[in-house]
């Protein structure tokens, strides 16, 4: 199998994102591969992706993206905690 040993990112259901960015583009490796600025929490992933498994961005002032990098694991799986419990 060609993805063996391939890390996704979180587990894929009906209403779980399939995808993370924006990323900056780096520098273009060939036709049709291009290398990604990848934050320093995802330097375990390749940062080379084929341009079929990217998306394009316009800008957007109201647009802020922040992830909990410090919360994904090695695994690439997400761990979240309940900050508290309202009602029982």
């Amino acid at each position: 199998s060609p993805f063996r040993g391939v890390k996704h990112f979180g587990i894929k259901g009906k209403l779980s994102p399939r995808f993370i960015g924006p990323f900056e583009i780096f520098e273009r490796i060939g036709e049709v591969s291009y290398r990604l600025a990848l934050p320093p929490q995802l330097s375990h992933v390749h940062d080379v992706f084929h341009v079929s498994l990217l998306r394009g961005y316009h800008y957007h002032p109201l647009h802020v993206a922040s992830y909990p990098f410090d919360q994904i694991q090695p695994d690439m799986s997400l761990s979240e905690e309940p900050e508290s419990i309202l009602d029982r």
